[in-house]
């Protein structure tokens, strides 16, 4: 039960909650993915991105049952809590947090980085300062910012694909299964991972449930929506790419879709393509201190943070208090620390976020037709998350390690006093 004062008003409709999902999705990965994904598989990251493609679906349908019958804040963490219990509601809360938490930072240095380069820790505290600002005065100025990032980038990525693929260097060849020769199911599997944690942002849509009009007609609808849209962009702008760079001159370019441009001979687009990646940093940084802060105020609720991190603005419907702590961590990080390279552990929790979701939504019911999709997805997320390269698996692992030693420890000294 939500306590009283904690409560979210219900004003993103369809069309709202598509944006915040494609905002999510078409961030700065869409930008940089396709070439550590090209190093892994070759072309044969097209094998990737279909694989990608298939356990994000199947997350997607999870997450979309669940997100209906549990309209609240938070995502999988409610789901796990209410049909698996509260440690792996917990569990898929902490990772969430902190891998997203991490993300956040990451992404305001990216946004430094195109933005001022040299100067990129103040761009990206000047970020989260102005992004934070922005989702304190309601959800709505979020979506209505969101909206417009997700324009720019979209006109961006188009403007990509036209040029490579009318470009007379463009080779349909390149794509040919002649390139996935060289391409490992190792491989695949580690382009895969890649691929699904650049376009995973669907999930922000669960995590704003409780601000979503209609939830049970809303989200179904706006979750595969968003995923159609941004999986049909994915696949546009790596065929693209590759018709233009072999798999190893994708596979060794610093700026894929600008070096793709250059190679189209249009070089006069790769510093529209280097403002694009910075909007579309912008737009993923938004959704994701968005969802940090659903996630802590969900998790707030059950007093695993300090409850005083529940309230609700009276006035702009927002989890101020919750705001305004990531906001402040992840200025602290993107000031004091580069965790740009030390994210990895990141997808190998949003991989465990799923699972548990995939997880839930096998309690939901037992006709075995009904539990295929989420039966694929549980496996697809194990299958990936254990393919991406070790240290991301280790640090992971330790992530959610220290997450269940912090709720033993907690649970221990409840019941000691």
């Amino acid at each position: 039960m939500t306590p009283a004062g904690s409560e979210l008003r219900r004003t993103l409709g369809v069309r709202d909650a598509v944006v915040v999902g494609l905002g999510s999705m078409l961030g700065a990965g869409v930008f940089a993915a396709p070439a550590p994904a090209a190093r892994a598989a070759g072309s044969g990251l097209l094998l990737g991105l279909a694989l990608a493609a298939l356990v994000a679906y199947c997350n997607a349908s999870s997450s979309a049952r669940l997100a209906a019958l549990y309209p609240a804040s938070g995502g999988t963490y409610v789901y796990g809590r209410e049909r698996l219990g509260e440690f792996w509601g917990y569990l898929a809360g902490w990772s969430f947090v902190v891998g997203k938490t991490a993300s956040c930072a990451a992404m305001a240095l990216t946004v430094g980085a195109y933005v001022w380069p040299g100067h990129g820790r103040v761009v990206a505290v000047a970020a989260v300062l102005v992004l934070t600002a922005v989702n304190y005065g309601g959800v709505q100025k979020s979506a209505w910012l969101t909206r417009v990032i997700v324009v720019v980038v979209l006109a961006v990525l188009a403007s990509v694909v036209a040029v490579c693929l009318g470009s007379g260097r463009s080779d349909a060849g390149r794509l040919g299964v002649q390139g996935w020769e060289g391409a490992s199911a190792g491989g695949v599997l580690e382009a895969a991972g890649l691929l699904f944690f650049a376009f995973a942002g669907y999930a922000r849509i669960a995590t704003l449930g409780e601000e979503v009009r209609d939830p049970a007609r809303t989200i179904p609808r706006a979750i595969p929506l968003a995923l159609g849209i941004a999986l049909v962009v994915y696949a546009g702008v790596a065929v693209a790419v590759l018709s233009v760079l072999d798999p190893g001159g994708l596979g060794q370019a610093a700026a894929p879709l600008a070096d793709a441009v250059r190679a189209a001979g249009v070089p006069e687009l790769a510093p529209v393509v280097r403002v694009g990646a910075a909007v579309a940093a912008l737009g993923s940084l938004l959704a994701l201190i968005l969802g940090v802060s659903r996630t802590t105020l969900a998790m707030a609720r059950d007093r695993h943070p300090p409850g005083a991190l529940a309230v609700v603005h009276p006035r702009f419907q927002v989890p101020h208090r919750a705001e305004l702590v990531v906001g402040a961590v992840v200025a602290a990080l993107a000031a004091t620390v580069d965790v740009r390279g030390a994210i990895g552990f990141s997808s190998f929790g949003v991989l465990a976020y799923y699972a548990v979701a995939n997880a839930s939504a096998w309690t939901l019911e037992r006709a075995p037709a009904t539990r295929v999709v989420p039966a694929v997805g549980l496996v697809g997320c194990v299958v990936v998350a254990v393919s991406l390269p070790a240290a991301s698996v280790a640090v992971g692992a330790g992530v959610l390690a220290v997450g269940a030693g912090a709720y033993g420890a907690r649970r221990w000294a409840a019941s000691s006093r």
